[in-house]
């Protein structure tokens, strides 16, 4: 397995960079379009939860092989925590999008971390 890392701040120019970067990734494991898409929504939506816990910069950890397996964990927490019913929607479509979620939550409760495989 390969792995490819991007470490990035959390605002809304990166971003889309992360998606067009995640697409590649999709591209390369052969992932359908749909699929792809589904996954880039992962991907962006595990950005958003880590940026409304508190979080102002993340680290992308993607293992690129037969399948393509994500690890996003939050760096930099502001202290600014946002308590949201946009967490559990977005918590909600992780898994059914791609199922199988794990999130890792810091000593505060907030999420650090969101792993899933696709």
């Amino acid at each position: 397995m390969e792995k490819f890392l991007v470490d990035l701040p959390l605002t809304g120019e990166y971003l889309t960079t992360v998606r067009l970067t995640t697409g590649g990734l999709c591209a390369l494991v052969g992932f359908d379009v749909d699929a792809a898409e589904d996954y880039k929504v992962c991907v962006t939506e595990s950005l958003l939860i880590l940026k409304r816990n508190g979080y102002t910069r993340a680290s992308i950890a993607f293992e690129v092989g037969e399948a393509l397996a994500c690890n996003v964990c939050g760096a930099e927490k502001s202290g600014k925590q946002e308590d949201s019913i946009e967490d559990e929607i977005s918590r909600a479509l992780l898994a059914a999008l791609v199922g199988e979620v794990e999130f890792i939550k810091d000593s505060d409760g907030a999420v650090k971390s969101i792993a899933f495989a696709g």
